[in-house]
């Protein structure tokens, strides 16, 4: 018969203080909805730390795959359960060990029940022999070693069952889903604003994405596909999300025909920040995300970066500003955006690039060479045009819908969903 229970472990949390519970209930709920569909008979909370019991028919390796993804979670595992007496716990913790692979063991206990008759020692020792009696029975010299051992089982003696497991996995820590407020990423479909959005979803913080496309390159190049899969691919992370597709080449051709050349990619961007400004407003969201790292491209000196900021009277998140780039693809890979933003696709920002872009422009500068350009207006038809999607995890699934008349614009139309990739 398969495990029944999930263990469930945190340890950010228990800096909350007062605020423990309020951290401890987004963290259960974002629980109870990522493991939507699969029989779950209660999620309990014994102690410092989350029980998760399974029903009967639940395959207990998918809902495992689905918990790597749940912020706030430290560790997790699949335990067996026992009855409150000696040979039960030593039965269970056999079977438990003994199709695993190791040299080395120990038997750690945890007593949080003290009407249980025996403390924590006694029950390591006393599992910890019958373990290497039947090692030894069956023909392996695995040895004991407490200091460093390749495989540690566990005993949690609580109310109710006694819980055994062997097979600790690791959660993605953080805080758990929206428990840090909301926030607008501008989405480019490559692989730094990606990362940057999953550190800032890490820290509870709820996100919205903006994703700004152009026309023209060659046909199945276009930039919303891959906007698509990775906000997919994102949010089973915070559960929901909105992308807003933003038609961007007709305000390119206005900067472009404006302004001096050796600006544009910087006014490019500053019309980017006023247009996620405005819908972070209009969605009650209290700043800004982008995927800037330092001096990685010309468009992201500090100079520059500072005078594109000035463009808007808001707070501007550059997680991966001290980075480098194989810090950030290592990341990409490890979520699953690497090969979505690895996939070829037409970048907007690339359009009519400079031939020789700015390095160390100050806001005057930028104030000056936007001064023929009517911002507002600018700003109005990159809100009129966009399309507007919503994301929801259902049933360990991704669901997309959109506006109809929206995603015809967006070069799309309807709803789909698709399964999260196991391993994602």
């Amino acid at each position: 018969m398969p495990p029944r229970a999930i263990v469930v472990h945190y340890h950010e949390l228990w800096l909350k203080g007062r605020n423990r519970s309020f951290f401890l209930n987004r963290l259960v709920d974002a629980i109870h909805r990522t493991l939507d569909g699969i029989p779950v008979e209660r999620i309990g909370r014994p102690g410092d730390r989350i029980l998760v019991w399974l029903g009967e028919s639940a395959g207990s390796e998918e809902a495992l795959r689905r918990l790597e993804k749940v912020f706030g979670i430290a560790y997790f595992a699949s335990a067996r359960t026992a009855e409150r007496d000696r040979e039960a716990i030593r039965e269970a913790a056999w079977e438990e060990v003994k199709d695993q692979n190791f040299s080395t063991f120990a038997v750690r206990a945890k007593r949080s029940d003290k009407s249980y008759p025996y403390p924590s020692l006694e029950i390591e020792r006393d599992v910890g022999a019958y373990l290497q009696a039947r090692l030894r029975e069956a023909g392996r010299q695995d040895q004991v070693n407490l200091r460093a051992p390749d495989l540690v089982c566990r005993i949690e003696v609580s109310p109710g069952p006694v819980l055994v497991y062997a097979r600790k996995i690791a959660g993605p820590g953080g805080l758990p889903a929206k428990t840090a407020g909301k926030m607008v990423c501008l989405l480019s479909g490559g692989f730094d604003s990606a990362v940057a959005a999953y550190k800032m979803m890490k820290r509870g913080a709820h996100l919205s994405f903006v994703h700004f496309y152009g026309t023209g390159g060659q046909a199945g190049e276009s930039s919303i596909h891959v906007a698509r899969e990775i906000t997919s691919r994102l949010t089973p992370y915070q559960l929901t999300a909105h992308l807003h597709l933003v038609p961007f080449e007709s305000i390119q051709r206005e900067i472009v025909r404006s302004a001096p050349e050796e600006f544009r990619v910087l006014l490019y961007r500053r019309m980017m920040l006023r247009i996620a400004a405005a819908m972070a407003e209009r969605s009650r969201a209290l700043a800004l995300v982008t995927g800037d790292s330092l001096g990685q491209v010309a468009s992201q000196t500090l100079e520059n970066m500072v005078a594109v900021g000035a463009a808007v009277p808001w707070h501007v998140f550059r997680p991966l500003v001290g980075e480098d780039k194989e810090e950030i693809l290592a990341v990409a890979r490890r979520i699953g955006t690497f090969e979505i933003s690895a996939e070829p696709f037409h970048d907007c920002c690339p359009v009519f690039l400079p031939r020789r872009p700015m390095l160390r422009a100050t806001p005057a500068d930028l104030d000056r060479a936007e001064a023929g350009l009517d911002t507002a207006a600018l700003v109005r038809q990159g809100l009129e045009g966009a399309a507007h999607e919503k994301y929801r995890l259902v049933a360990g699934c991704v669901e997309r819908v959109a506006r109809p008349e929206a995603a015809v614009r967006a070069q799309g139309s309807g709803g789909d969903a698709a399964c999260d990739a196991p391993g994602a």
